[in-house]
Order: C-alpha cells, then structure tokens, then sequence
C-alpha cells in the first residue's frame, strides 16, 4: 500500500483527497457558524480537494509531479555548463 506510485500519488490517495475535501467543505458550510476558523477550515477542504484533482489529472497527462529525474537534468546541465567555461 503506497502512497506514491511512479512519481505521481497513487489513485485511492487522490480520490481520498477529494472525498475527504468535499466533506470538509460541506462540514463547514452546512454546520459551523460564520467565523475565521470555519473559513480557514473550509478553505483546507478546498486546497485539499483541489490537489487530489490536479493529482488525478496529472495520473492522466502521464506527469510525475513527485518524481527526482530532475536531478539527473541538473546533473547532465553541471556538465555541459563545465565544458562551456573551459
């Protein structure tokens, strides 16, 4: 059971993410009073359900968002940058 799968996370942790945001967000406008926390509480739902949706866009799009190829792009940029200063 793994969070991340090939550098992206994995299908139930997004459609928990927006489950679980969607719920929050109903929570706090169906049932707390109008005040800073509730919106601070609300605005979590949202930012939570709204990374579980680009998370599961990006499962399509085939883009690993938390992948570390990037260093080996840095890696290969130190290089040639090396080279271009001799």
């Amino acid at each position: 059971m793994k969070l991340i799968e090939d550098g992206n996370l994995s299908g139930w942790v997004c459609s928990a993410f927006i489950a679980i945001g969607i719920g929050i967000c109903y929570v706090t406008f169906k049932y707390l009073t109008p005040s800073i926390w509730s919106a601070l509480f609300s605005l979590f739902g949202f930012g939570l359900a709204a990374v579980g949706g680009m998370c599961s866009r990006a499962r399509l799009a085939h883009i690993k968002p938390f992948d570390s190829s990037y260093k080996k792009a840095r890696k290969s940029g130190e290089n040639d940058d090396d080279e271009s200063n001799k």
